[in-house]
């Protein structure tokens, strides 16, 4: 590529995924640089990753627009103006419309391979089931909940002694380098997304 991929990364906590990201994007070869860092409250420590790390960063709450369709909106026109690639939703808790889904590549994480297990408790949900394997997976962001094209997974086994914390620690240590190596293959070789079919490298940005 003849210039880094353009990443916005949305966050709505501590960050892990952003700050495993921002090492990453600091090696010219990963061939990604954030540009910009957004989150949906003020005072967290994933805004502060971003500050320590010079990178720009923009807030919209909610509950200072009127309608959630007019929150969307102001999200969709600040990521913009910072003209991303791709669109990173790191632990990012707010459900983005239809229109963003349409305007911007966005990538999510899911603690679970799916199709098994979404929603908010997978690792909780996988234990209760008894599965020996879950994993993580990430996959570009559609109008369902954790439904959308599946780019890359990694499997974590589940250990005899395993309660949820433990293996959600481990699933989310799988999953932060499942997706910095995702998005830096994503910024060097591109990507095309057919149907629920996605490969990397197969076209150019």
């Amino acid at each position: 590529m003849n210039h880094p991929a353009r990443l916005v990364v949305l966050v709505s906590g501590s960050g892990t995924n952003l700050q495993a990201l921002i090492d990453a994007c600091a090696d010219p070869a990963y061939g990604a640089r954030i540009v910009a860092v957004g989150a949906d409250r003020e005072d967290i420590e994933g805004l502060a990753r971003a500050e320590r790390a010079q990178i720009p960063t923009f807030v919209r709450q909610v509950s200072d627009f009127e309608t959630r369709e007019g929150w969307d909106a102001a999200i969709a026109t600040v990521v913009e103006r910072f003209e991303p690639d791709v669109v990173v939703s790191a632990g990012f808790m707010k459900l983005l419309s239809q229109d963003f889904l349409d305007r911007f590549l966005t990538l999510n994480t899911h603690p679970a391979l799916c199709p098994a297990f979404p929603g908010m408790h997978g690792p909780r949900d996988a234990l209760e089931h008894g599965v020996k394997v879950t994993g993580a997976t990430l996959f570009v962001v559609d109008a369902g909940v954790d439904t959308g094209p599946i780019v890359a997974q990694v499997p974590v086994e589940v250990a005899e002694d395993d309660d949820v914390e433990s293996l959600h620690e481990r699933i989310k240590t799988a999953e932060r380098a499942m997706l910095v190596d995702a998005v830096g293959r994503i910024a060097r070789e591109g990507i095309s997304v057919e149907g629920r079919r996605v490969r990397i490298g197969a076209e150019s940005r």
